[in-house]
């Protein structure tokens, strides 16, 4: 018999050892999992009973899908936190989507508790609201924190330098590892996604897994993702100055010593009147107080300087991925690690407080099965992230390899005011791609009940692959993924910017099979991006498990269905501990 879930707190994890972890559960949990394995898991073991979530701390209603927290392995001595969630929809027949958050150094947990995961953290820091916008409305979503070091993921020799090619491995054992815990989950359609530096990870990890027949891999989608620094910094430089964040003086002096012929360098000059403006461009854009995620929202906790002292920390903002020539860049985080101060690392202008509350509450750790002698969960690893040797200067070779197979869908989709991964680059980046237009750059339409359909945004596809913007102030979440706070739609933007099966039919779609159609196009010969040109199926038709019709997901009035109560889930966890 092979291992279950986790091991339990301080004791290393065997993965070939032998557990009787049923033997411990609850008789109704054990024959939910029997009724589970007869009616349609594959051979293999059933879901790991120990890694269940049996009381989560913050919730009024525990939710009726199962969802799971442990390790995975990423190495020998690498163990991942996952957290998983299975599908409110059909756990068996909906996709498997994996979700990864950027830095590098940044934990996945920032997906789950603040973007799209089935809770939201509330500012108190010790309750959780239900998400109407959740991804697990319609996928089973796993959260992996990676690489060792970020959140709750470590490695036994506490070894945390890491590259691109080894996270990349890294992910994809521990995405074989969890098909291995959950193999009633091995023929289900797989889909990669993240944000920003998983604009790394996500093609890296996906030419992997794309090399193992084990693996039902469809497709991947990247938010507002680095998919090539050049294109990134060479665009972030016209955004600027575009948005008026930039003056003539430093302007004119750019186009002077930074460009010649009609082209101009923002990458890698040497010129070093260009390199001199350069670093007031990056301290512009980066540390004098915007917003670099969202250009229109305010800074959390006002204009923060360079770095600030918090307690006994000094706290950084800079993640390192615009203008990563300019020579000063890495000289000032390594003259801070050596300074033998206690580093911690925020994502620029985001308030952390609210989810570092919530995890490191003892009963919320106990409750994802936590071991008690990991230390402090934090957003962010500066270790991490100043350690990390990024190999990859751009994608395209990676994207080249999954489009030549003509198997996958692929969504690059970026906030419109976002600038830590502009949405210029990204475009010019698929533009790079030279793949065949398909679809020319159209708006793409979403309902907003009494004030009719608006533009969410502009689309273009080509044959695999596609590229989408989403407006500043449309949707729920920030700038940094749905395009800025602000009124919610009827039809939300999220739950999908990705592949969904609609229950009336066979027809694939992507973001756009969920939130909108194409303007311009009739609703029967409408063309869903992502899928083949002809629709099969429509939304509007079909069922939901709760006799809703599909059009209700759409509209987004889904119910989270019946909650129900663990047994033995005590009232005290709702608040913090004296």
């Amino acid at each position: 018999m092979t291992s279950r879930g986790r091991a339990p707190p301080g004791e290393q994890r065997r993965w070939g050892a032998e557990m009787v972890g049923a033997a411990l559960s609850p008789p109704w949990l054990l024959l939910l999992l029997l009724l589970l394995l007869l009616a349609w898991a594959p051979p293999g073991r059933a879901a790991p009973d120990l890694d269940e979530i049996q009381c989560l701390p913050g919730l009024a209603k525990q939710p009726a899908f199962r969802q799971y927290s442990g390790y995975l392995r990423g190495s020998d001595s690498k163990h991942l936190h996952y957290w998983f969630v299975e599908s409110q929809k059909d756990p068996k027949s909906s996709p498997v989507v994996l979700w990864l958050n950027g830095g590098p150094g940044c934990s996945s947990l920032d997906g789950f508790l603040t973007e799209h995961g089935p809770f939201l953290v509330q500012p108190d820091g010790a309750t959780l609201e239900y998400n109407p916008y959740s991804w697990n409305l319609i996928a089973n979503v796993l959260y992996l924190e990676s690489p060792a070091g970020v959140g709750f993921s470590y490695s036994d020799d506490k070894s945390y330098a890491t590259n691109d090619t080894e996270v990349a491995q890294s992910n994809f054992e521990a995405l074989k590892d969890f098909f291995r815990l959950f193999p009633e989950y091995k023929d289900n359609e797989l889909f990669l996604t993240g944000e920003s530096y998983a604009g790394i990870y996500i093609p890296t990890l996906a030419v992997l897994v794309m090399q193992d027949p084990s693996m039902n891999l469809q497709g991947l989608a990247v938010g507002n993702g680095l998919s090539s620094y050049e294109q990134n910094d060479n665009s972030l430089v016209y955004f600027a100055y575009y948005h008026g964040l930039l003056g003539n003086r430093l302007w004119s002096s750019l186009q002077t010593h930074c460009c010649s012929q009609n082209k101009c360098n923002f990458y890698d000059n040497r010129d070093p009147e260009c390199v001199t403006n350069l670093q007031e461009v990056s301290r512009i854009v980066g540390n004098s107080g915007l917003n670099i995620y969202n250009l229109y929202a305010p800074c959390a906790g006002g204009v923060p300087g360079r770095l600030r002292y918090e307690k006994d920390a000094i706290v950084l903002h800079d993640l390192g991925n615009i203008f990563t020539r300019l020579p000063l860049k890495r000289t000032w985080h390594q003259a801070l690690l050596r300074s033998g101060d206690r580093l911690r690392m925020d994502p620029p202008c985001t308030n952390t407080t609210a989810a570092s509350t919530y995890l490191n509450n003892p009963y919320v750790r106990k409750a994802l099965h936590i071991p008690e002698q990991l230390p402090h969960w934090d957003m962010c690893n500066f270790l991490v992230n100043i350690q990390y040797r990024r190999l990859y200067q751009s994608m395209q070779s990676q994207y080249l390899k999954l489009l030549t197979t003509q198997k996958y869908r692929i969504l690059l989709y970026n906030g419109d005011v976002d600038m830590a991964c502009n949405f210029m680059g990204d475009e010019w980046f698929v533009d790079s791609l030279n793949q065949k237009m398909e679809v020319q750059r159209r708006p793409w339409l979403v309902d907003y009940g009494d004030s009719g359909e608006q533009i969410a945004g502009f689309v273009k596809e080509f044959s695999h692959i596609a590229f989408l913007t989403i407006k500043v102030g449309l949707g729920p979440g920030k700038g940094y993924l749905a395009g800025g706070d602000g009124a919610e739609p009827t039809r939300p933007l999220l739950p999908t910017p990705f592949y969904t099966h609609l229950p009336s039919g066979p027809i694939r779609a992507s973001v756009l099979g969920r939130v909108g159609r194409m303007q311009g196009l009739g609703e029967e010969e409408g063309r869903w991006l992502g899928g083949s040109s002809r629709m099969e199926g429509r939304p509007g038709a079909g069922v939901t498990q709760e006799g809703e019709s599909h059009r209700a997901l759409l509209l987004g009035r889904w119910t989270h269905g019946p909650h129900r109560q663990a047994p033995g889930c005590p009232h005290h966890v709702l608040s913090l501990p004296e």
